[in-house]
């Protein structure tokens, strides 16, 4: 299975390294170009390699983490996804301030569901600080725990056996009508909670 990376920020650099420590190669873009990505690249080598927003959204699984205002434009003009895996990192805030986006009522899962059209929508990696998505996961005697949610059985699956590979200890929470809600921050119960798992 390949991997995409569309957003080079914290979380998207974060899940680049905890990808690297695992030897799992992936490629990742943000909206400037690969040269913009050479510092990042050399610490990851060889597992992580730099390309653009476009040849990072041919993989298998895409995970996107781009500020919330931006995610139209970073994701239009791409292909119809045909079904492939998107871990939708997101959340609702815009910086520096972290005001709240305004959703109308929606989850903010459906709202970047809405902007990905053929894609199987997982949401994933939004709720832990970046550095405790890219830190080892093996915390306090046992496993970070990452909440994860979907409407699709398999990419769901997929995306709790690739969180296991990385250590950590993945819950499904269920649909995203759930899940989604659960994990969504701001207003989520879940997000931010450093939370470990035993036995």
């Amino acid at each position: 299975m390949t991997i995409g990376i569309i957003g080079a920020g914290k979380i998207g650099s974060a899940f680049a390294r905890a990808l690297a420590r695992n030897g799992i190669a992936a490629t990742i873009s943000n909206s400037r170009g690969p040269d913009t990505l050479q510092e990042l690249t050399e610490e990851l080598s060889p597992h992580i390699t730099a390309g653009t927003i476009e040849e990072a959204a041919k993989a298998d699984l895409v995970l996107v983490a781009v500020p919330w205002s931006k995610l139209p434009k970073a994701l239009a003009g791409l292909p119809d996804w045909a079904g492939r895996i998107l871990i939708d990192a997101n959340n609702p805030i815009e910086g520096p301030l972290f005001k709240p986006a305004e959703l109308n009522g929606r989850l903010s899962t459906e709202v970047f569901a809405s902007l990905v059209p053929g894609a199987r929508v997982v949401k994933a990696f939004n709720h832990l600080l970046a550095h405790l998505v890219s830190a080892d996961p093996r915390a306090e005697g046992g496993s970070r725990v990452l909440f994860y949610s979907g409407d699709d059985a398999q990419s769901k699956a997929e995306v709790g056996a690739l969180i296991s590979r990385l250590g950590f200890a993945g819950i499904d929470l269920g649909p995203i009508s759930i899940g989604g809600k659960l994990a969504q921050f701001p207003g989520g119960p879940l997000p931010v909670l450093n939370l470990v798992k035993f036995g």
